[in-house]
């Protein structure tokens, strides 16, 4: 037989099992990701927290435009881009999801119970109702947490020692996911000990934080816990700038924050859980289930400080303070 026809007798039917079952060993997965609070491609603390998740599947053999493809979308704080965005992806029938923020969460499952979803990032997904335990999530849905609820007393503990003379207290919360009463809840518990009255500020809008730390400033002794989500991340710069603005010390759930002139923020890293989550989307690709996947706590947390900023509100950052921190910024 010339070479010619063996090509072609190889390339004919009695080939095409063999070229099925190849391309189906080598079938391109799909993964999307959706961004609660993203606002924008460029935004340096998304691209760590992505690169870290891109990274950790490189690891592990997962290769974007290779044997898997990643679909990115991102709901810049406003609801109504991320549940268009949420049904996007559903659509697309990917084999997993990597779910950034709490305000995410909820979008997905009521768009899915059978896609697999990884949670990055998120409060409280027992009492939101996206899982049904921590050691058994139960569903489609499992994930890493952002920070646990004794986190919150932490914070009012730090504004007292930056701020020793503050007794009035507003605490900025999403009224709408059960972290944000969770998070004013255990800041409550504490309030008592540290000789503090606390009022709730929520943050639907501009407008509402804007009149509600103008109502704060109009007293003496006047300071600000803001709790996590996306909507304080997202109203992140008019927070700070008010707080500058009315020279009022504040203590952050996140790095951010500090970066763009906060005072002192503390929370957990959100870079690593990222990295972490690529470990559950390769086990969920090759055959496990969200369900028998526990939802794990973080592992690491970091303290930051903004000494310019202290300064400019007159405040003296104890040293046992300063040695304590992973971050000051001059």
């Amino acid at each position: 037989m010339k070479r010619r026809e063996f090509i072609a007798v190889l390339g004919g039917p009695a080939a095409w099992p063999l070229v099925a079952r190849a391309q189906q060993g080598e079938r391109v997965r799909r993964i999307g990701v959706l961004l609660g609070s993203a606002t924008d491609a460029d935004d340096t603390d998304v691209r760590a927290r992505l690169a870290a998740f891109e990274q950790g599947l490189q690891q592990l053999g997962w290769i974007d435009g290779r044997n898997v493809r990643i679909e990115y979308r991102r709901g810049a704080g406003d609801a109504d881009r991320i549940h268009r965005f949420a049904a996007e992806l559903v659509a697309l029938a990917p084999d997993v999801i990597l779910a950034s923020g709490t305000s995410t969460a909820g979008v997905l499952q009521r768009a899915t119970r059978t896609v697999p979803i990884v949670l990055v990032n998120v409060a409280d997904p027992v009492g939101a109702g996206f899982v049904e335990s921590l050691a058994r999530p139960g569903g489609n849905i499992t994930g890493f947490l952002n920070y646990e609820y004794g986190l919150a007393s932490k914070w009012l503990e730090l504004l007292k020692q930056i701020a020793p003379g503050v007794t009035r207290v507003a605490v900025m919360r999403d009224p709408g996911i059960s972290a944000g009463t969770g998070q004013f809840g255990a800041i409550q518990s504490a309030a008592s000990s540290f000789g503090v009255e606390l009022t709730p500020v929520n943050v639907r809008d501009a407008g509402e934080i804007e009149r509600a730390v103008a109502a704060l400033a109009r007293s003496s002794n006047g300071g600000l816990i803001v709790t996590g989500s996306a909507l304080t991340t997202f109203h992140r710069d008019l927070i700070v700038s008010l707080a500058a603005r009315h020279r009022l010390p504040a203590v952050y759930p996140r790095r951010l924050f500090v970066t763009s002139g906060g005072l002192i923020s503390y929370g957990a890293d959100l870079v690593e859980p990222h990295r972490r989550a690529a470990g559950y989307v390769d086990r969920i690709l090759k055959g496990e289930k969200p369900a028998d996947l526990p939802v794990q706590a973080p592992t690491k947390y970091e303290l930051v400080i903004n000494l310019k900023t202290a300064k400019a509100l007159g405040l003296e950052v104890p040293a046992t303070l300063l040695a304590r921190a992973d971050e000051v910024i001059e």
